[in-house]
């Protein structure tokens, strides 16, 4: 039996010139959840990302077997 589990960061924007600044902020933090969830025996299945105002929504969808 599949596992699934599903994971949502929220990343806010601020007044810059550098327009992946969000990307940017936030990698180290996926990485982390990344490698956690790795090595917990979990894989990343999928991923989906929305905008709403001045927030960027991110969720990482994992699944693993039972």
């Amino acid at each position: 039996m599949t596992e699934y589990r599903v994971e949502a960061r929220t990343f806010y924007s601020k007044p810059t010139l550098n327009k992946n600044h969000i990307a940017e902020a936030s990698q180290e933090e996926v990485q982390a959840l990344l490698d956690t969830y790795t090595a917990a025996g979990w894989r990343l299945a999928s991923t989906d990302a929305a905008s709403f105002g001045a927030a960027v929504y991110v969720y990482l969808y994992f699944e693993r077997e039972a």
